[in-house]
C-alpha cells in the first residue's frame, strides 16, 4: 500500500467540517478544482466514496464519518504535540449515543456504566424527540440511540432493536402520601397522581387500565419528563405513576416510597442501532448481543 497522503486527509477534513466545497476551497486558498481532485485522490487510496451528493448538498457517506473521526483524531494529535511536546493523554475513541429526552437518566447510567470508566472512550450524548433521533441515526450522526418504543425495520431505514430493560410501573409518592396501608385501587381514588403525557406507552397503558377498573384518577400534574416527574413526586404534589428505576436514589433513601405496582403497564427500553458495514467496536460492549 502507497505511503498515506496527510495533505490529502486535511481537504478532506476541511470540506467535511464545512460541508461545502466552495467555503472550504476558499479558506484552503485553493481552486474548487483543486481540492475536489485531492479528495478523489484520498477516496481512491481507501478504496471507498466519502461524500455523496444530495442536491447542491454534501453528505459525508459511512466510510466518510469513519474517516472524519480519524482525521478529528489525528489533527487534535498533531496540536497537542505541538502545543506541549508531551503526551499527556491516551488516544481516545468516540461513541456517538442519542437518547430520547424523556428518558430516565438513570438508566441511561446503568446503560452507560460499561464503559463510564474507560480513558481511551469518549461518550458523545444528545437528547432528542424520538424522529429526531431516528432520524440522526439514520444520517450517521449516531452510532445508537436509545428509546422506549422500537421503529419499523424495512429496506429503507435497516434499524436493529436491541432489547435492552423490561421495567414494572409503580405508583410512587412521600411517606406522608402513603402513611396508610391502603390498596393501589384505594389510593387511585384518593389520591391525586403525576402522569406522563398522552402520547406516552405508560400513559397509554394507565389510561387503559383505569378504564377497565372504572376508575377515574384525579390528575395532578402531566408531564413529558421524567426528572420533573421526579422532582413533583418528591415535593409530595401527588403519587406517581413511574418505574421505580426513576427513583431508584430516592426509594434507597426512603424520601420517596413505592405503594405498589400497577399490574399490566410497563416501560420496555430499546437500543436502536443501523445496520452497518463498520459499525463502531465499542457498541458490542453495550449491547451484549441483544437484538432481536
Amino acid at each position: 500500500m502507497s505511503e498515506f497522503n496527510y495533505h490529502h486527509l486535511r481537504y478532506f477534513w476541511a470540506v467535511a467540517h464545512d460541508g461545502n466545497l466552495t467555503r472550504a476551497a476558499e479558506r484552503l486558498n485553493l481552486s474548487q478544482s483543486a481540492v475536489s481532485v485531492q479528495i478523489k485522490q484520498l477516496e481512491a487510496q481507501l478504496g471507498h466514496a466519502l461524500f455523496e451528493r444530495r442536491g447542491r448538498q454534501l453528505v459525508l457517506t459511512e466510510a466518510g464519518r469513519i474517516a472524519l473521526d480519524h482525521a478529528d483524531a489525528i489533527f487534535a494529535t498533531g496540536r497537542e504535540l505541538i502545543g506541549t511536546l508531551l503526551e499527556q493523554g491516551r488516544s481516545r475513541q468516540a461513541i456517538r449515543i442519542g437518547a430520547l429526552a424523556t428518558l430516565s437518566r438513570n438508566f441511561q447510567m446503568e446503560f452507560l456504566r460499561p464503559i463510564l470508566d474507560r480513558p481511551d472512550i469518549e461518550i458523545i450524548l444528545r437528547s432528542g424527540t424520538h424522529a429526531d433521533l431516528l432520524q440522526g441515526l439514520g444520517g450517521l450522526n449516531f452510532d445508537v440511540v436509545l428509546i422506549n418504543q422500537p421503529p419499523a425495520r424495512d429496506a429503507v431505514t435497516p434499524f436493529v432493536s436491541h432489547r435492552l430493560s423490561e421495567q414494572p410501573v409503580s405508583l410512587v409518592g412521600t411517606p406522608e402520601r402513603l402513611c396508610e396501608q391502603l390498596s393501589v385501587f384505594d389510593l387511585l381514588a384518593t389520591q391525586p397522581v403525576i402522569l406522563p403525557t398522552a402520547e406516552t406507552g405508560i400513559r397509554i397503558g394507565f389510561d387503559a387500565w383505569t378504564a377497565r377498573h372504572n376508575i377515574r384518577p384525579q390528575i395532578a400534574a402531566e408531564v413529558d419528563d421524567m426528572a420533573m416527574m421526579r422532582l413533583l413526586a418528591r415535593e409530595g404534589v401527588g403519587l406517581a405513576v413511574l418505574p421505580p428505576i426513576v427513583v431508584q436514589d430516592e426509594l434507597t433513601s426512603g424520601r420517596l416510597v413505592e405503594a405498589g405496582r400497577l399490574p399490566e403497564i410497563g416501560e420496555t427500553f430499546f437500543a436502536v442501532t443501523m445496520t452497518r458495514r463498520f459499525p463502531n467496536p465499542i457498541l458490542a460492549q453495550l449491547l451484549d448481543g441483544r437484538a432481536i
